[in-house]
């Protein structure tokens, strides 16, 4: 299963290059395997423990799903019903459930939380999402674009609307993995900073660019991919009208899509509000990958789940 063994994944910068194509290969594998009914017991007698402080759809049912299929167990440990909720440590938590457990999922929203975790136990843990990153969601997406594409290397990907932990981490994997990003956020909403450090950093060791801009049109231009997410991450409902007001003209539309390249694919990593950051012809159109790459975290958490546990 290679060298990852015990390896936390809590941000795809952690991994080399190669390390991440073993990974996606891996996952295309896996995947051609499942389809051919082809039993994939390597995970048997092995118990997955999933944290929840956030609701969750794909994440949840993707994870335990893909335990189910690899022949292990998952358990779905909401944070109400454990200690954790109630204020023990996550240091304490940690040490306990690795007594217990193979490997450790957890969704939740500051991201040291996830790094404490990660430093305290003594099993792989999975990062499921943060306010920071969403690794497992960018290798589906780099799985998907990898299949519709043939290749990663040299490809634009475009991604347009709020600079959040989906484009953190699409900047780091697709820079990491030869792919030029651009990100098109309106003022104010950029991604962080030493993110985007990081990623210039691949970039220079790859031959690839990051591109940071306000210009939708800028962004766009020539790009392979083009990719959105919500306006309003879990947590900020609260900003949503105020939201919707400054990134109205952030939309993936037909008008957009005619800036990008011809045989352009479209992406979103769900939930998607139709008729805001993307509208329902184009989630609906001929160039919309939505729903592979959906398909796709299965996948991909398999592989990832396989090689660390």
């Amino acid at each position: 299963m290679g060298n990852l063994k015990g390896r936390d994944f809590l941000t795809v910068n952690d991994f080399s290059r190669d390390e991440l194509a073993d990974i996606l290969h891996f996952a295309l594998q896996l995947k051609t395997e499942r389809k051919n009914g082809k039993n994939q017991p390597l995970l048997a007698g092995k118990t997955l423990g999933m944290i929840f402080r956030k609701a969750s759809t794909r994440t949840r049912v993707s994870f335990e799903v893909g335990m189910y299929q690899l022949g292990g167990t998952a358990l779905f440990l909401s944070a109400q019903d454990l200690q954790i909720g109630r204020g023990e440590p996550v240091k304490d938590t940690a040490r306990v459930l690795s007594r217990y457990l193979d490997g450790i999922m957890i969704r939740t929203y500051e991201h040291e939380e996830v790094e404490e975790l990660a430093a305290y136990a003594e099993i792989p843990v999975i990062n499921g999402l943060t306010d920071l990153l969403h690794p497992c969601q960018a290798m589906a997406d780099l799985l998907t674009v990898l299949e519709h594409k043939g290749k990663l290397e040299g490809l634009k990907l475009a991604y347009v609307g709020d600079g959040n932990n989906m484009a953190h981490s699409l900047l780091l994997a697709c820079s990491k993995m030869g792919m030029h990003v651009a990100i098109a956020s309106p003022a104010g909403y950029e991604p962080r900073r030493e993110i985007v450090r990081a990623a210039q950093e691949n970039a220079a060791a790859y031959g690839t660019e990051v591109l940071i801009t306000t210009e939708i049109s800028q962004a766009v231009k020539a790009a392979d991919v083009l990719y959105t997410d919500v306006w309003a991450s879990m947590g900020q409902e609260a900003e949503r009208m105020a939201r919707i007001r400054v990134f109205k003209p952030y939309q993936i539309n037909r008008e957009v899509m005619q800036l990008a390249a011809k045989d352009a694919i479209v992406m979103h990593c769900l939930p998607a509000h139709r008729g805001e950051e993307i509208t329902d012809d184009i989630m609906e159109g001929p160039q919309s990958v939505i729903f592979d790459q959906a398909e796709n975290r299965l996948h991909a958490q398999k592989a990832i789940l396989a090689k660390v546990m």
